[in-house]
């Protein structure tokens, strides 16, 4: 069992601890327990509560009826919003409810409806990318487990690869190289690049996780790619960041090199010529057209 502050519940449900103590102190919302130096903290089935209870506040519920429901009421109320939802907000709060509930099914069935609702790209961009990072506040305070994790990216990661192989190469196909360079193991943000490359008919030769730069030379010495695709999420120095995109610009001077995560971001490296840093979807149609051009 997990157990959490006020602060770790105000994280998560967006509401403030100054209100949640109101709300215990006036509803008997929550009953937390106490330390032995007489500090709060809440159980997860109190995190749970939490969460539904400030899906329904937010949505326009008074918080003097929600804490007289009974908890299948709450449930009950909970579900409806799946039908009466409006904003990308309301949906990531269902979505999280399903996960930390374990509930794959209902969790699934959320994603198909959204899918479908919004277009694939859409869905992705607004709804899978918001929503991990939802699960990453979560993961850092202890309130989901890896495995957890491990489950909604394979889930994420199976409906971008049916996604892909929809699209079939040209007859004379432009290729393509997607790889994650050694120690890095985030791929939805890679596979998703891949969705929006093939949908422009290329031939895709995706490598996955952690390669190793010697084995993109030997590559690179094989074959020609008009485009070479990676991501750099784990936390990497601008300095060594920049020695290894120098070292990729070599190896692939032909090819156009596009560089995406959450790192590119924050280190803001400087780019060899041939080397693109794509923070939006659009970029990557953009540079194709580039490349099509040629």
């Amino acid at each position: 069992m997990n157990y959490y502050t006020i602060k770790d519940l105000e994280t998560l449900s967006g509401i403030k601890a100054h209100t949640i103590r109101i709300w215990e102190k006036r509803y008997g919302l929550l009953v937390p327990e106490r330390t032995t130096t007489n500090i709060r903290f809440y159980t997860d089935d109190e995190l749970k509560h939490m969460l539904n209870v400030a899906a329904l506040v937010k949505r326009g519920h008074k918080i003097s009826k929600v804490s007289a429901y009974s908890n299948d009421q709450i449930h009950e109320e909970v579900l409806k919003l799946n039908i009466k939802s409006s904003s990308m907000d309301d949906y990531l709060d269902q979505l999280v409810i399903h996960i930390v509930d374990f509930d794959t099914l209902k969790f699934e069935s959320l994603l198909d409806e959204l899918q479908t609702r919004f277009g694939f790209e859409k869905f992705i961009v607004e709804l899978v990318f918001p929503l991990f990072h939802k699960i990453g506040v979560y993961w850092q305070i202890g309130s989901m487990f890896p495995a957890q994790e491990h489950l909604i990216s394979n889930l994420i990661r199976k409906r971008l690869i049916i996604e892909s192989s929809k699209f079939k190469p040209a007859a004379n196909p432009q290729t393509a190289l997607f790889f994650l360079p050694e120690g890095e193991l985030h791929e939805l943000g890679l596979l998703f690049v891949q969705y929006l490359v093939v949908k422009h008919h290329f031939k895709p030769i995706y490598l996955g996780q952690n390669v190793p730069f010697e084995d993109l030379k030997n590559m690179a010495g094989n074959t020609s790619f008009d485009l070479v695709v990676t991501s750099f999420v784990n936390v990497k120095e601008k300095a060594e960041m920049e020695e290894y995109l120098n070292e990729l610009s070599a190896v692939f001077n032909s090819s156009r090199i596009l560089i995406s995560g959450q790192q590119v971001r924050i280190q803001q490296p400087e780019l060899p010529a041939n080397v693109h840093f794509i923070s939006h979807s659009q970029d990557v149609g953009d540079l194709i057209a580039q490349i099509k051009r040629r």
